[in-house]
């Protein structure tokens, strides 16, 4: 870790690091962390606070680390702290150490106990019911607890037996001694101890108690030597109370926390809380669901991660929430596959066009595999008598503004020949089963022929070089009429759940000579940007999550 020295700034996080090191309050070099609660998956909120934790300590040479909140036994899984790591790997950053607040908890235990000796906390009786009555609101200063003035010696006491799990849970806590009349209600003597019987999936029944969030993590930055704890505006209360721990733990380093805005996206919900209730009520398939925010969902559907990175970026930093709109994710990501993206030829609503005048078993055409790179490889591919074409792409009466499909018009067969609809026939519905058409053999793609120019342009797939596969379109998870919904503390019996958010469809085709991997995404042409589907996909079953269309409605500014 080198010595920290300003950088430019490109948001108010950097410029008040950029003060600190100025003032002469940085000895060595940056350090922040990344503190996750290993309770469930990480969601798109979780992108920003990985990009500003371990970006800026990128920027300044610094150090980022990885360390686990495992204070809540009753939430956290060690499935959870697998896929934290995968997750923060999937988006292309690394940490340097892994820690677990866990690893603190006897330095926890001794400053608390350094707090007792000094006046500056005691064992309270109230019940948790009392405790809240106590505090008063946010109107009226709170009581002080009858509590409140035991002797430094039974506080100890106390303790000790608390920690030796002489007492029942919820029967005593342990609290700071600040103020019962703060107008913030943080400082009204919080709990920063309370007694715990339950088995830790990493350590056990080894402690019967456990510290509070608010007091825990001030102290672990500053064991760790983090400089700047770098934190969502709803911490922004604690702030007073973080310094407080701070200030009177005896630690040498001094962490700073700085408190940036919540990333919503607007008619999306988010948050860890709303997210396990929609897998465990059924509404989605898993944390995974492509429809979710959660960075599992959006991997499945097969968003890539420079997609999230640069739009968490064109999104900002501020210390007002920041609202943004679906169409604004989508343009990133539409952004990203465009340039990634291989061209592949899919119908997903098929009808027959049958070529009348085509003889023979077929030819050989070149199709390229990335025409957004000049250096491009190509594909071959087959052209025919049967192919199948977008039963949108023909019309019975057509209006002036159709330039595709209808009798007695020409079309040209994208890489391959101009064609002429001649007819067409339908079943007893009127629906149209089969489109007539003949080609003009001097027009193929690449030859001078291609020259005659014709309006429309179509995609097509040869019949007997096509692979029949699953392709499924997604819309919001949320009806319209939740459009203004985009709070991590939404109530999910406040929303109402789009029956339509996915789309099956089992009878699509694709190109049968391309080799179809998870890592690799595909422009359908004229159709969308898709994956493969990472969990129902097979070599024998291929299953495509549609992960944008081709168009969207946001513009960044200057465009």
């Amino acid at each position: 870790m080198k010595k920290a020295t300003p950088i430019e700034a490109t948001n108010f996080i950097e410029q008040e690091i950029n003060k600190d090191i100025l003032a002469g309050k940085i000895n060595g070099g940056i350090q922040t962390r990344h503190p996750p609660e290993p309770s469930g998956y990480l969601h798109i909120g979780h992108a920003r606070n990985i990009y500003i934790n371990y970006g800026t300590a990128l920027k300044y040479g610094g150090v980022c680390n990885l360390r686990y909140d495992d204070t809540n036994p009753l939430k956290e899984k060690q499935e959870f702290v697998d896929a934290l790591q995968e997750d923060v790997l999937w988006l292309g950053y690394k940490w340097d150490n892994i820690y677990y607040a866990t690893d603190y908890f006897q330095q926890n235990y001794e400053i608390a106990v350094k707090l007792i000796k000094e006046g500056k906390a005691y064992v309270c009786d109230l019940s948790p019911e009392e405790l809240s009555a106590y505090r008063g609101t946010l109107t009226e200063p709170g009581k002080n607890s009858p509590y409140r003035d035991r002797s430094i010696e039974e506080n100890l006491d106390l303790f000790e037996r608390m920690k030796n799990g002489e007492f029942e849970m919820g029967e005593r806590c342990l609290r700071a001694k600040i103020d019962m009349a703060s107008p913030n209600m943080n400082m009204r003597d919080p709990v920063i101890y309370r007694i715990q019987y339950l088995d830790h999936q990493r350590i056990g029944r080894s402690w019967n108690i456990y510290p509070s969030y608010d007091f825990s993590h001030p102290l672990d930055d500053c064991i760790e030597g983090v400089t700047h704890s770098i934190c969502g505006l709803e911490f922004e209360d604690h702030r007073p109370l973080y310094n407080w721990v701070v200030e009177n733990s005896g630690l040498k380093n001094h962490s700073r926390q700085i408190e940036y805005s919540n990333l919503l996206i607007r008619g999306e919900l988010s948050g860890k809380r709303n997210i396990k209730k929609l897998v465990e009520e059924g509404v989605v398939c898993g944390w995974d669901d492509p429809r979710l925010m959660t960075l599992r969902g959006l991997r499945r559907r097969g968003v890539l991660p420079e997609s999230l990175i640069d739009f968490v970026k064109a999104a900002g930093f501020a210390k007002t929430t920041t609202i943004c709109e679906r169409s604004m994710l989508d343009y990133f990501i539409r952004n990203t596959l465009n340039e990634k993206s291989k061209r592949v030829m899919a119908i997903l609503k098929p009808v027959k066009l049958t070529i009348t005048n085509y003889e023979g078993d077929g030819e050989s055409i070149e199709l390229v595999n990335y025409p957004q790179n000049e250096q491009s490889s190509k594909r071959n591919y087959v052209f025919g008598k049967n192919l199948y074409v977008e039963s949108t792409d023909f019309m019975k009466e057509p209006d002036k503004k159709f330039h595709r499909l209808y009798v007695g018009n020409e079309v040209r067969l994208s890489g391959a020949y101009i064609i002429k609809c001649t007819g067409f026939d339908e079943d007893a519905d009127g629906n149209v089963v089969e489109i007539f058409a003949e080609y003009d053999k001097d027009t193929k793609s690449g030859t001078e022929g291609a020259n005659r120019k014709v309006k429309g342009t179509i995609h097509w797939l040869n019949a007997e070089h096509a692979k029949q596969c699953e392709v499924r379109t997604y819309s919001n998870l949320l009806a319209d009429e939740n459009d203004e919904i985009s709070s991590e503390r939404t109530e999910i019996g406040d929303i109402v759940i789009n029956p339509h958010s996915v789309d099956i469809n089992k009878n699509a085709f694709i190109e049968s000579n391309v080799n179809y991997t998870l890592e690799e995404r595909y422009q359908f042409v004229r159709n969308g940007y898709y994956a493969l589907d990472n969990v129902d996909s097979s070599k024998n079953h291929l299953v495509f999550n549609q992960v944008v269309g081709l168009k969207g409605s946001y513009k960044p500014e200057g465009n």
